[in-house]
């Protein structure tokens, strides 16, 4: 059971200081590998943005849990990332290019608007948290629990899902094309309004999933 008191996860909405910039401030990490709540720059505004990235990049391999940390538009490429887990974090707009994670933990994290472009997140457990407007190509995320989660607005092109549980997920308004979620649980998930090119529901419970406002949400097969 996730336990950890949701007021003590989530990241500091402390704005940047540059006038007129409405961002969030990355997070400050002190001498000691510390995540302090101070004041401070968004990417675009930090005096040193590589020597900030570096900072936030050491900081994620060097704990295996990640609390409250705020990495908003920052890029991670050629990143390896085995089993961390992270709880109340901001990776929204971030970039993620070959990025492989084995059981990765999220909990009322944040990727909203971020692209994924050949990752691989197999056997993940992803709850509560939002990838809304995200774009997912050649990525691969089998065997997970991506339970509870927003995906509103997201696109997915030859990314696959198979094997998944997505219990009462939502993909309102999203882009499915040439992508798999074939063997998963859809019970509850929303594809409101989507647009579905090429994708596979094989072995999956499509009948419990929730296509059609008019039918009421259920349907027999999804094409």
């Amino acid at each position: 059971m996730f336990s950890i008191a949701y007021s003590k996860t989530m990241y500091a909405l402390n704005r940047c200081c540059y006038e007129g910039c409405t961002k969030i401030a990355l997070s400050s990490i002190d001498s000691d590998g510390n995540l302090r709540e101070e004041e401070g720059f968004c990417l675009e505004h930090s005096p040193n943005p590589e020597y900030a990235t570096q900072k936030i990049k050491n900081y994620i391999l060097t704990h295996e849990k990640i609390v409250g940390l705020n990495a908003s538009y920052i890029t991670f490429s050629e990143f390896e990332i085995e089993n961390k887990k992270f709880y109340g974090c901001n990776f929204q707009h971030c970039t993620f290019r070959n990025v492989h994670s084995n059981n990765l933990r999220a909990r009322m994290c944040m990727f909203d608007f971020s692209t994924f472009t050949d990752c691989n997140f197999p056997a993940s457990n992803m709850q509560f948290s939002s990838f809304a407007g995200s774009k997912f190509v050649h990525t691969v995320c089998t065997g997970s629990d991506l339970i509870h989660n927003n995906f509103n607005g997201a696109t997915a092109y030859q990314s696959s899902f198979d094997d998944s549980d997505l219990y009462n997920s939502r993909f309102i308004k999203s882009v499915l094309i040439n992508t798999s979620m074939a063997n998963c649980n859809l019970k509850k998930v929303a594809f409101y309004e989507s647009v579905r090119e090429g994708v596979s529901f094989h072995l999956s419970n499509t009948r419990e999933a929730l296509i059609d406002r008019s039918e009421g949400g259920l349907i027999g097969d999804v094409s």
